[in-house]
């Protein structure tokens, strides 16, 4: 293991990575973050090459697809980035004897539960999108079992392409917004988590904490319609235009299916790693500030998959 080496962060344009490069930067580290066409996930001999070219110390996979309509259309494709590509750096990380941590999702499990997810409770995941997650987990895990597997949240930020910032995008051209009332999950930052995946990689590169599976996600649990009345509730004292918002049921929206329940119990990695996230409140109103620094991003925001329906009367 080289020890001197920058941090490999797999996967260079989703929203997690460029929040994991942000970060590290801010806390000027050493990284190297790649992605197609310079990294194919799916070539092992390319990612062999890379490995061997870049020295990294630790990897942090940040790549897949995570657009839940496309891997409803496209489930092959969604197994083979979400599965097979993370095996392949899986087994490249066991190969080169360095630290691999895989970034896993909520969906995974079924929503039947009325408590918050252990690590440790059955995966059952109704969608494509969940299945390939827990392909990829179980895949991981076998080509490396040194890994760290960590299963997030409803990830948000003040970039583009996720339920806040495609919500404020709505909001300048519509009158009413109905959104899930019925789903219920753990908002989660992209910059708190990117701290907690540089903290957690630095522990194992220092042989502490245990390989496994752990949650991670911000502290509070919430539903789609109350984050979105917490949005707009901000956004109104920023100045900002808010529509009226209406609770509708998971049957309403009719989008991909996902867990009506999928809070997770974070215990674990807080005692294991000593991470634990902020409130998700006190998140979300650091990413108001910094949207309303730059308001004119929201009319080149990218769409986003949310659980939202949308009205003008």
């Amino acid at each position: 293991m080289d020890n001197k080496g920058p941090l490999l962060i797999a996967g260079k344009s989703g929203r997690l990575a460029q929040a994991l490069i942000a970060e590290a930067t801010e806390q000027n580290r050493h990284v190297v973050a790649m992605g197609r066409p310079d990294l194919d996930l799916l070539d092992r001999a390319a990612i062999a090459r890379t490995l061997a070219n870049v020295r990294p110390r630790a990897i942090i996979n940040a790549s897949g697809i995570v657009n839940m309509e496309q891997a409803e259309r496209d489930p092959g494709l969604a197994f083979a980035v979400n599965c097979d590509a993370a095996g392949n750096l899986a087994a490249a990380a066991e190969a080169s004897a360095i630290p691999f941590v895989h970034l896993s999702s909520n969906y995974v499990f079924d929503g039947s539960k009325d408590t918050p997810y252990l690590e440790e409770d059955a995966t059952t995941p109704i969608s494509a999108y969940g299945k390939s997650k827990v392909a990829g987990e179980s895949t991981v895990m076998v080509a490396d079992p040194d890994a760290v597997i960590v299963r997030t949240s409803w990830l948000f930020g003040p970039s583009a392409g996720n339920f806040v910032t495609t919500t404020l995008r709505l909001a300048e051209t519509n009158d009413t917004l109905r959104v899930v009332s019925d789903q219920h999950g753990r908002p989660t930052a992209l910059t708190d988590l990117s701290r907690a995946l540089l903290h957690i990689t630095d522990h194992r590169l220092q042989g502490r904490g245990e390989a496994g599976i752990y949650h991670v996600a911000g502290r509070g649990e919430t539903t789609w319609f109350e984050l979105a009345q917490a949005v707009f509730s901000g956004w109104a004292a920023r100045g900002g235009r808010v529509p009226r918002v209406q609770a509708i049921t998971s049957a309403q929206w009719g989008g991909p299916a996902r867990p009506l329940y999928g809070v997770l119990d974070c215990t674990k990695a807080e005692g294991i790693f000593g991470v634990s996230l902020p409130a998700w409140q006190e998140s979300l109103e650091r990413c108001l500030d910094r949207i309303a620094q730059n308001r004119s991003a929201l009319a080149g925001e990218a769409r986003a998959q949310v659980p939202i329906t949308r009205s003008r009367s």
